[in-house]
Order: C-alpha cells, then sequence, then structure tokens
C-alpha cells in the first residue's frame, strides 16, 4: 500500500466514525437526558421486571422498534438478557408478532449480557422488526418476554 495515502485514509476513518457518533440517547447512558413520562407501563414492570420503561420507539425509518429501558433491580431484569429466550411484540388487536432480528453474523439486535450482569440504572434496548410499517405511531402492542407479558406500551 502507498504510504503517502495513510494521512487521507486516517482522515477519511476520523470523519466516518464521527458521523456514526449520532445522538444515540437511550442507547447505553448512564442517565436519562429527559425524565421519564408517568404511563400505565411504568408501575408494574418495576415490581415484576425490575425495569422501567423508556419508551417504544419507530427506527430505521420505520422498518424497525427500538424498546428503551432502564434495569431497577438487575436479578429481576435477568430474563431481559437471556439470549435463550425469544423476546417479541405482540399486536393485540390482530394477533400479529414481531420478533428480535436474529442473523448469523450480528446475532440478535438486542443487549444480551454474559452472565446476566445486567448493571442497575443503566438503559438498554431492543430492536424488533417491523416488515411493512404494520406498526404505525399510537397503537399499542405487548411485550412478551418468556412467561411475562407487559401490555400496552404505545408505539412513539
Amino acid at each position: 500500500m502507498n504510504t503517502r495515502h495513510l494521512p487521507l485514509l486516517g482522515l477519511l476513518l476520523l470523519a466516518t466514525l464521527a458521523g456514526c457518533n449520532g445522538n444515540n440517547r437511550g442507547y447505553y447512558s448512564e442517565r436519562p437526558t429527559d425524565p421519564p413520562k408517568e404511563s400505565a407501563e411504568g408501575n408494574g414492570n418495576e415490581a415484576r421486571l425490575g425495569i422501567r420503561v423508556e419508551g417504544l420507539h419507530l427506527a430505521a425509518a420505520g422498518n424497525m422498534l427500538a424498546f428503551r429501558y432502564r434495569v431497577l433491580d438487575p436479578q429481576k431484569a435477568a430474563p431481559m438478557f437471556d439470549r435463550h429466550i425469544h423476546p417479541y411484540l405482540l399486536d393485540e388487536a390482530t394477533g400479529a408478532a414481531f420478533a428480535v432480528p436474529d442473523s448469523p453474523k450480528v446475532g440478535q439486535l438486542r443487549t444480551t449480557r454474559r452472565n446476566s450482569d445486567a448493571q442497575a440504572d443503566r438503559a438498554y434496548h431492543m430492536l424488533f422488526a417491523n416488515p411493512g410499517h404494520f406498526l404505525q405511531k399510537g397503537q399499542k402492542v405487548s411485550l412478551v418476554i418468556g412467561e411475562t407479558k407487559l401490555k400496552d406500551l404505545v408505539v412513539q
């Protein structure tokens, strides 16, 4: 390789990485940037799964749904990170299910932790497929994780 192009490649790499450092609000943040909204979905989740739901948002031009949550009790939240439990969104009105994509090279598009070593007061995420833009803003869905079902999550 010609060494005179190395500074140009370094500059190009730096510009690419700077462009990837966009606003990642909610993904692995230590503290919430916005105060959580009080809603029907918040109270029961803390007791059952040890999490606080931060939102379910359309992502990737409507082709994906980003579910963001904050761990409050790592022991109770362990099923959220278990690779053998396959969470999915359920549209109660139609019965349609939306899974977390799992590709051979990338793996599941969600946070999985070895030995369930989730950290308290830290935000995590899951991405769900939304083929054909089936789910739209304002629709209510349920999140099913193993035997637990979180109802009335509103797509934002």
